[in-house]
């Protein structure tokens, strides 16, 4: 009787791990398989290969982003639903800016005064 009377506040202060910082590895494991798939999910509809989504997200669980971009590809599949067009770009395809000049039309240049005739010079 008294190992179980000491055995209580034990018990209670152990309960109150999450209160003094301590995680508990379930939740934590849990918590980053959920951002996993909520990675993989936006992934799929932002219209991302899944080896872009790797390479973007390199810290998180490939499996769980698996796993999230196909729930996000079947249900899109079967609401008939279109993906996003992303606004970062896909990796390794950043445009140089020489690019941007050759899709603009070329502007002509603006056109010069006529220069002056230079005067003779008088020798006298």
């Amino acid at each position: 009787m008294k190992r179980l009377l000491l055995a209580l506040p034990l018990l209670a202060a152990l309960s109150a791990c999450e209160q003094l910082g301590i995680d508990d590895p379930v939740k934590v494991a849990a918590a980053k398989e959920a951002e996993g798939k909520a990675i993989g999910s936006a992934c799929r509809h932002a219209m991302r290969a899944i080896e872009d989504c790797y390479v973007l997200n390199p810290r998180a669980q490939k499996a769980a982003v698996y796993a999230g971009w196909r729930e996000m590809d079947e249900y899109m599949r079967e609401n008939k639903l279109e993906g996003v067009t992303p606004v970062v770009p896909r990796p390794g395809s950043v445009k140089p800016k020489d690019d941007e000049a050759d899709a603009k039309p070329a502007e002509k240049p603006a056109e010069k005064a006529p220069e002056k005739a230079p005067e003779k010079a008088k020798g006298h």
